[in-house]
């Protein structure tokens, strides 16, 4: 399958390009979530990158792509010069997001973000009321600050997207997320299964969910999503891709934008194919889940790193995938999530560990 993050060459050879990068500008940040990836601190760190060599690194992302590029952390709105980076990569065209905890966003700076242009901004929300989001996210009152922040957005017109980790402690409670999420008004509802990776491996063996479970999850999840007037997606779990197109078949349809908007054009994980993850201290990753440096900005060109990482280039052979997800007729809309394949056997192209699909040609 071909996707929108690629396209073919003359002879036939595929050119990838990059459709999402993730810039981690900061590891400070003011909660303590359970699963974060980054290892939030509560201060920033000596080495993140300054201003001027964030200014370098836009100018040379806009130079060789037309990426989404979302800020992050930690809690971006830790850098005092947030709005500066991201005006001047307005300035050259770039389209930008943020991922927030909402918690700082006061009305003023809700009305920075828009005139800034963030086209969207998504807000963590890990549970329905204060009790699960709160004992999740470390800091007591991070609810009620995440929801007057989304307010906030909602006023200056930018559009708010939640995103939800799912794990034991709050899935029994996804329908009353996916509520929240509409009385919230919300544009988007991304669904994340925990990936074992910084604070989240600590918390993977009692709280990453079994892959029968994970499955129903996500068999759930696409239900819901034929029904609610937003965007649902699911993130950091490829084999939705796969399920989606299971049931679709079940029902005798066929995936199209029409019936299943930008999910029928993407797949599952894009870590190295579609994604680029930035760290704070300029070193470059398939996606911020999987630890495997692929290069450093501050040392190599991002067009560079992108098209020549021995890295993102393994990536993208996924001929070579091992296990399960080497024959499995579903490779081109899934490929396993590769960071937890990286967690499970330490070959990031191992078989992802918690799929239960069999495929027609294993053992065959």
């Amino acid at each position: 399958m071909q996707t929108n993050t690629d396209h073919l060459m003359s002879g036939g050879t595929k050119s990838y390009t990059p459709r999402l990068i993730f810039w981690e500008l900061t590891e400070g940040c003011n909660l303590k979530c359970a699963h974060c990836r980054a290892t939030a601190q509560p201060q920033r760190a000596n080495d993140e990158l300054t201003t001027e060599q964030a200014y370098k690194v836009i100018d040379e992302i806009a130079a060789f792509a037309d990426p989404i590029l979302v800020l992050t952390g930690g809690e971006p709105l830790y850098r005092p010069d947030f709005f500066e980076i991201a005006s001047y990569a307005r300035s050259k065209g770039l389209t930008l997001a943020m991922a927030t905890n909402g918690t700082l966003v006061t009305r003023e700076i809700a009305e920075r973000i828009k005139t800034t242009g963030i086209h969207r901004v998504s807000i963590s929300l890990d549970g329905p009321n204060a009790e699960i989001h709160d004992r999740f996210r470390g800091v007591p009152g991070a609810f009620e600050a995440a929801l007057r922040g989304a307010g906030y957005l909602r006023e200056q017109g930018v559009d708010v997207q939640f995103n939800t980790t799912i794990t034991k402690h709050n899935v029994d409670y996804k329908e009353q997320i996916v509520e929240l999420a509409r009385k919230q008004e919300v544009k988007a509802l991304h669904l994340f299964m925990l990936v074992p990776v910084g604070c989240g491996i600590q918390i993977a063996d009692h709280q990453m969910l079994p892959a029968q479970q994970y499955e129903e999850v996500l068999g759930w999840f696409y239900e819901r999503s034929l029904e609610v007037p937003f965007e649902i997606r699911a993130t950091c779990a490829p084999h939705y891709y796969r399920i989606m197109r299971q049931k679709a078949a079940e029902k005798g349809q066929r995936i199209s934008v029409q019936t299943h908007g930008m999910a029928a054009h993407t797949k599952g994980c894009l870590a190295g194919t579609g994604v680029f993850f930035i760290s704070h201290k300029g070193k470059a990753y398939p996606c911020g889940y999987l630890p495997v440096e692929a290069g450093d900005v501050l040392a190599q060109p991002v067009a560079e790193i992108w098209n020549e990482s021995p890295i993102f280039r393994q990536l993208r052979r996924t001929d070579e995938l091992a296990g399960k997800c080497g024959v499995c007729e579903f490779v081109n809309v899934c490929s396993g999530c590769r960071a937890r394949a990286y967690y499970a056997t330490g070959n990031l192209m191992g078989e992802e560990p918690y799929c239960i699909h069999v495929p027609k040609r294993w053992n065959a």
